[in-house]
């Protein structure tokens, strides 16, 4: 069927939903880190975290299958294959996060973990980010788009390259974002609102993946938790090896109080979660409860389980550690060699390329970085753009990335920024 047929019946059945591309690919198959669409052309998948251990990875459709003939049912049976998977997982955590809350979505994980600090503090009010994304449900979404006030303060996320003063000591820079946190702190005793928390991306994806100043997170966790608020910190897009740690918080040497986890946690199964403390899970559940029909299910577990299973038994920690190296040193040089090119970050197997005007501005390029994104399909590589001003290109493959993708990946990242240079 072509595509632009299968666009309009779309549109009338599913509306007005957001897809990728102008003219949107129409995929029918995935393996490893590859995709096909409909006329069985090739695409090397640079860019979806969902599943994390490769598309259709065998052990995953096994452990999906044989569960899903076997038995699932809600969470309100006794099911061993539910409680090893929690113990398990949470043993991947650091002390004191060892309570286990299972959902079927990042959003959802969000909505419980704020409400976990809430309950746990008596408080209400949560600082987020200024450029944050941490869900579409109506609460969460509140703090993308609003209304933020009164239950919601933004601060400035921290970064280095377009910092909120320019040639400070990164010290002095550290403390200035420190001040922000600070002030929402003091505006919401101010407005009589007590303070449930901070809620933070472990690694600031949605803001671009920026290099943030060094102990900013541990200092701001400890302002947070002396006006007796908690730390939440999401686990999304930075967890599951994704950063070379197991875990994003790891990198920035901040354990919070509440981890919200999801995406590559089923690599592409629904599934999500929550941990926190025996302490707090104890207020959770003494003062309100979360019951989702489909969550903390054998069959969930059984999926979750067989993802931690690849990841060690393939040691793609490894993997991450070495090819996400090998990578950032292959595209680190864009910067001097092309002047759209602001600055290229990366975390582990997580690359971010700001893309700015050139001629030593660093005024954000939100054009090129969609054009780029385009080109890089039609190319045969699937990337996309993100951060405060969608000009950052996002470049984060399946954790199965090897060194010959990442060479096919610069070879034509190059060759793209040449044809936008010129």
């Amino acid at each position: 069927m072509a595509n632009k047929s299968l666009l309009e019946r779309r549109a009338l059945s599913m509306g007005s939903s957001p897809i990728f591309y102008k003219e949107p690919v129409h995929l029918v198959k995935g393996e490893g880190i590859w995709l096909y669409d409909d006329s069985d052309n090739k695409y090397m998948d640079c860019y979806n975290n969902v599943p994390c251990v490769g598309h259709c990875h065998p052990h995953i459709v096994e452990a999906l299958s044989k569960q899903a003939g076997q038995l699932n049912t809600h969470s309100r049976y006794l099911s061993k294959v539910v409680v090893d998977y929690s113990e398990r997982l949470m043993s991947l955590h650091a002390d004191p996060l060892s309570v286990l809350q299972m959902g079927c979505s990042g959003t959802e994980a969000i909505e419980i973990a704020i409400k976990m600090a809430r309950l746990a503090t008596g408080g209400k009010g949560i600082i987020c980010s200024n450029a944050t994304y941490h869900g579409n449900s109506h609460e969460t979404i509140r703090m993308t788009i609003g209304p933020f006030e009164p239950d919601f303060k933004r601060v400035p996320f921290p970064e280095k390259f377009r910092p909120l003063k320019e040639g400070l000591a990164e010290n002095e820079l550290c403390d200035l974002y420190l001040d922000e946190i600070k002030r929402a702190i003091s505006e919401f005793s101010e407005n009589n609102i007590p303070l449930a928390g901070m809620l933070f991306c472990s690694i600031f994806a949605n803001e671009g993946l920026p290099d943030i100043p060094s102990g900013f997170m541990q200092k701001a966790a400890k302002l947070v938790r002396e006006a007796g608020g908690v730390v939440i910190l999401d686990e999304v897009q930075a967890g599951f090896c994704r950063t070379g740690s197991w875990w994003g918080y790891e990198v920035n040497k901040c354990v919070p109080d509440i981890v919200a986890m999801g995406k590559p946690m089923g690599s592409g199964y629904p599934l999500s979660g929550v941990g926190t403390s025996p302490e707090i899970a104890k207020i959770f559940h003494e003062k309100s409860y979360y019951f989702n029909t489909t969550a903390s299910t054998p069959l969930q577990a059984a999926v979750g389980n067989a993802v931690l299973d690849v990841i060690e038994e393939e040691d793609l920690l490894g993997n991450v550690n070495s090819v996400g190296d090998y990578l950032k040193g292959k595209v680190q040089g864009f910067a001097n060699k092309y002047d759209m090119v602001g600055d290229v970050r990366g975390l582990g197997l997580f690359v971010a390329i700001e893309c700015v005007e050139g001629q030593g501005s660093k005024k954000p390029n939100n054009k090129l970085a969609v054009e780029f994104v385009e080109k890089m399909k039609q190319k045969g590589f699937l990337i996309s753009n993100a951060g405060q001003f969608r000009n950052v290109l996002k470049i984060r493959p399946p954790l199965v990335f090897k060194k010959e993708h990442a060479d096919s990946l610069c070879k034509v990242l190059e060759e793209t920024l040449e044809e936008v240079h010129n």
